[in-house]
């Protein structure tokens, strides 16, 4: 497990004076999942955010080597550099141990225009990492709503006005899809929890064969809250259970994180924008429907990890 001091004395793999938001969680979770790698990394990157902010041209943030491609496709490009790998070591062309191949996305890239390819690599069981940095929108591009994107949230293509309150639609459960895959190891983090997050990524990374973490990354930009709050809301996120902090490794469940008090989730969607018209008269049924189907997944959850 690694300890602060441990991570203190690694190289940094993102250097500062990127261009993020002053609170964005992305920087952190590239931080603290490569960070946890004691072996050399390669990056690819989706089109995103965190692409954006870290590569314009002709500058760099990354002190690791990285590859840009395209919105649907890092999945695919890092099986490839993957497989490539593999032939030149068999062909005694490259000389190191070990590589740790990490492929980053956000949930647009990830839950939506990526899918077929992210699958794809996970079922031709590539020696590599995939990286979802989930902030439940296409941020990047004027707040659209994904599949990720909560019921009841307010984005660009699902306004809240007078006949539509917000997205109508659950978010799709892509951690579960990929345990579904067979893989050998699943596993959802949020910001907010160094500790949880860089121990499942050094155990992801210390695994052969494809692996996915699916990690919640407040976004101050989409979600509307203040900046500061970015962890505390990764934490709400997880106190009231709308996003449970667990692993999957070769099909046996593990809840990583239990809260003391289950808080309601109007706790967590108080504090941020998006969600400030569920506070109106007449969408108590929003917030209503919103809790118990909170409820009935971490139940399941629960089952599945005999708790």
């Amino acid at each position: 497990m690694p300890t602060l001091k441990d991570l203190a004395k690694q190289k940094d793999p993102l250097s500062g004076g990127h261009r993020a938001c002053a609170g964005c969680g992305a920087p952190i979770v590239v931080r603290q999942v490569l960070m946890a790698s004691k072996d050399p990394v390669v990056v690819t990157c989706a089109t995103g955010c965190l692409e954006v902010v870290t590569t314009i041209f002709p500058y760099t943030a990354w002190n690791v080597p990285f590859l840009h491609n395209a919105f649907e496709n890092s999945a695919a490009t890092c099986s490839g550099v993957e497989a490539a790998y593999q032939s030149l070591k068999r062909k005694g062309k490259i000389k190191s141990d070990h590589i740790n191949f990490v492929a980053f996305g956000g949930d647009g890239g990830t839950y939506d225009i990526g899918f077929q390819s992210l699958s794809g690599a996970m079922e031709r069981g590539h020696d590599m990492l995939y990286v979802c940095y989930n902030n439940e929108a296409y941020m990047n591009t004027g707040i659209q709503r994904s599949s990720a994107t909560p019921k009841g949230a307010a984005t660009t293509t699902a306004p809240a006005g007078k006949k539509i309150p917000g997205k109508q639609q659950f978010s799709k459960n892509l951690t579960e899809i990929m345990v579904a895959h067979d893989l050998p190891y699943v596993a959802q983090s949020a910001v907010g929890f160094w500790r949880d997050l860089t121990t499942k990524a050094e155990k992801a990374f210390s695994i052969r064969g494809p692996k996915f973490m699916n990690v919640l990354q407040p976004c101050r930009l989409g979600w509307a809250y203040d900046p500061s709050k970015t962890a505390e809301l990764g934490r709400l996120a997880a106190d009231t259970c709308i996003w449970p902090l667990y692993e999957v490794e070769n099909g046996k469940y593990k809840l990583s994180y239990k809260p003391k008090e289950k808080k309601p989730v109007t706790e967590f969607l108080k504090v941020q924008d998006r969600f400030r018209h569920l506070k109106k008269p007449g969408n108590e049924a929003i917030i209503e429907s919103i809790q118990k189907e909170t409820d009935r997944r971490w139940e399941a959850l629960l089952a599945k990890c005999e708790q």
